[in-house]
């Protein structure tokens, strides 16, 4: 497996799914970094369905905004390190800097920099967003218009690149 994989692709296209099989094949343990949170009830039931799916063999960190630091603090200590989602990721990012894209594509560029010294394979899972119609309103443009642009420096960061379409994986590179 790769030191850096990217996994993108439209809503239920099987990005997860991919993502956790790269995973177990590199053996327990696994780490698990969730960047949602259960905001709602449909959001909760997900979170517990998931962790359901992933089984004993994943240690589950939740962390919204602090990516980088939970990378850093647990690097070394697993087989591999699965991050789901970035593009949720990005959305808690946004609306923590009052909707600034910026500091939140400041934060991608470290992310991007320090996945080539980290000793753990990482697995960064994201949504396409940008293959649809334009967003109606500027708040969904601004974000359409950030995740695009996060999801090509981390694509160029990674070693290996992945798009799913209908539950087909595509390799990029």
């Amino acid at each position: 497996m790769a030191k850096t994989i990217f996994i993108t692709g439209g809503a239920r296209s099987g990005k997860s799914r991919l993502a956790e099989e790269l995973a177990l094949s590199r053996g327990a343990p696994l780490l698990y970094v969730a960047t949602g949170s259960a905001g709602d009830g449909e959001m909760a039931e997900r979170i517990v369905r998931h962790r359901a799916r992933r089984g004993d063999d994943w240690q589950t960190i939740e962390e919204p905004l602090d990516l980088v630091g939970v990378l850093q603090g647990h690097d070394g200590f697993f087989s591999a390190t699965l991050v789901d989602c970035v593009t949720l990721w990005l959305s808690n990012l946004l609306f923590h800097h009052a909707e600034e894209p910026a500091p939140v594509l400041a934060e991608v560029r470290r992310l991007a920099a320090l996945l080539p010294s980290l000793g753990t394979p990482v697995i960064l899972v994201t949504n396409e967003v940008g293959m649809g119609i334009v967003p109606d309103n500027r708040l969904a443009r601004k974000f359409r218009d950030l995740a695009g642009e996060a999801n090509e420096i981390l694509a160029a960061a990674a070693d290996e690149a992945w798009a799913l379409f209908s539950g087909l994986p595509i390799r990029l590179k």
